[in-house]
C-alpha cells in the first residue's frame, strides 16, 4: 500500500495529535499513531487511554483503504526536519514503512492497527455547540487556577457546569477559584456537571482558535467529545465530586479598589522579585486613594512601592500570594481593574464581563 501527501499537511495533523502521546507508556502501541486511509482521506489518531485526538487531511494519491500504526515521536521528528514544499511518500509492507521525501529515505517499524485502543463515541447523552473564540476565552480565564498533582484528584482539572442555556467552567486549587460563564444558543439543556482532567484541558486549549466557527460538544457518562472542522478531541472525565463553587464566591465585598490594570500588574511583578521564594507572599496596605505594596523574603530583602487608586473604604492590610494576583491580571484585557474587598481576613474578588463571557476570580488571603 502507498500514499502521498504534502509535507505541510502531514506535519499539521501530526502536530495536532502528537501532544497526547506519552514518552513513557506501559503499552508499546500507545507510542504509535494510528493511520486510517479511507477514500483519499488520511485520519491520524493518538491516544493515552484517557485522551484521544483525531485529525484528518486530504491525500494526493492512495492505493486504497487500510489501517496501520507508526511510531509517533520518530515520525513527527522526521517530518518536522524535512524542508518545506516536499511531497512525502509512505509505502507500507509487512511490519515496515518506507518514507521518502526528495532525496531522504527512512524505514520505520509498524504495529497492527487492531491493537490500537479507541474510545466508543456512540453513547452521547447531551450535545450543544458554541463558537471557538467563546470556548477559548472561557478556558483562558480559568485554566491557571487548576490544581497540579493535588491529592484531591478532582481539583486537578476543570469543571464544566451546564444548566439550561449556560455553560460555566470552574477551576480551583483550594487557595483560589476562577469561574467563567457564557450563554449558549441551545436552550433547555439538562443540568449536568463534568470534570475534565488537567492534561485534557491543556490539550484542548492547543486546538482552539480565535475565529467564530462552530465546535460541537457531545457529553457521555464518562467522556467529553469536542468536534472541530477537521479534528475530534475526546477525553475521559474525572470520576469525582467537584466542590460547591457557589459557596466560595463572596456576596458582601463592598470595599471597592479601582486602578489601572497594567500599572498594578507591573508593581506586583516587581514585588514578586523579592517575595518569599516558597510562599510568594506580599502585603497590600490600603488607605483612601492609596495602595502600598510591600514584599520581604528570608534574606531580609525588601521592596516597597505605592500607587494612587480609587478607594474610599477603611484602612486595612492584607496578604496575598502575588502570583495569584498576577495570573488574574494576565487573563484580563480591560484597562481598569476592580478589586472587591471586605476585610483583612476575607477573600478578594475580581469580576469582569464582556459580550462573550462573565468571569469571577476569588483569591484567599495569606497570613504574613
Amino acid at each position: 500500500m502507498k500514499i502521498s501527501l504534502s509535507r505541510e499537511n502531514l506535519l499539521k495533523v501530526l502536530q495536532t495529535v502528537g501532544g497526547v502521546v506519552e514518552k513513557r507508556q506501559t503499552m508499546p502501541i500507545l507510542g504509535n499513531i494510528l493511520f486510517q486511509i479511507n477514500q483519499n482521506t488520511l485520519t491520524v489518531t493518538a491516544s493515552d487511554l484517557e485522551i484521544e485526538t483525531r485529525a484528518s487531511t486530504e491525500l494526493e494519491t492512495s492505493d486504497g483503504d487500510f489501517e496501520v500504526t507508526l511510531p509517533a515521536i520518530k515520525l513527527i521528528s522526521i517530518v518536522r526536519s524535512l524542508p518545506d514544499g516536499l511531497t512525502v511518500v509512505l509505502e507500507f509492507e509487512e511490519m515496515r514503512c518506507k518514507l521518502s521525501a526528495g532525496r531522504s529515505n527512512f524505514k520505520l517499524s509498524t504495529l497492527p492497527a487492531d491493537d490500537f485502543p479507541t474510545i466508543d463515541l456512540t453513547q452521547t447523552e447531551l450535545s450543544f455547540s458554541m463558537q471557538q473564540h467563546q470556548l477559548k476565552q472561557l478556558i483562558h480565564n480559568t485554566a491557571f487556577a487548576m490544581a497540579s498533582q493535588d491529592v484531591r484528584f478532582y481539583l486537578n482539572g476543570m469543571l464544566f457546569d451546564i444548566s439550561h442555556q449556560t455553560l460555566r467552567v470552574v477551576a480551583t486549587d483550594g487557595h483560589r477559584l476562577s469561574t467563567c460563564s457564557t450563554l449558549l444558543e441551545t436552550e433547555g439543556l439538562t443540568a449536568t456537571q463534568a470534570i475534565l482532567p488537567r492534561k485534557g484541558v491543556l490539550e484542548l486549549q492547543k486546538l482552539i482558535g480565535d475565529d467564530d466557527s462552530l465546535i460541537s460538544f457531545a457529553l457521555a457518562k464518562n467522556y467529553l467529545t469536542v468536534q472541530f472542522e477537521e479534528t475530534v478531541f475526546t477525553c475521559k472525565l474525572v470520576d469525582g465530586r467537584f466542590p460547591d463553587f457557589k459557596r466560595v464566591i463572596p456576596q458582601h465585598n463592598d470595599q471597592l479598589v479601582q486602578t489601572d490594570r497594567e500599572f498594578l500588574r507591573s508593581i506586583l511583578q516587581r514585588s514578586a522579585i523579592l517575595s518569599n521564594d516558597k510562599f510568594k507572599g506580599i502585603r497590600l496596605s490600603l488607605a483612601p486613594n492609596l495602595l502600598a505594596v510591600h514584599a520581604q523574603n528570608s534574606d531580609q530583602d525588601e521592596s516597597h512601592e505605592d500607587m494612587a487608586i480609587d478607594y474610599q473604604g477603611t484602612q486595612m492590610e492584607i496578604g496575598f500570594n502575588v502570583n495569584y494576583l498576577i495570573d488574574v491580571l494576565n487573563s484580563m484585557h480591560e484597562q481598569t481593574v476592580t478589586l472587591y474587598m471586605k476585610d483583612a481576613n476575607s477573600s478578594c474578588m475580581v469580576e469582569t464581563q464582556n459580550e462573550a463571557c462573565h468571569c469571577q476570580h476569588v483569591i484567599m488571603p495569606m497570613r504574613l
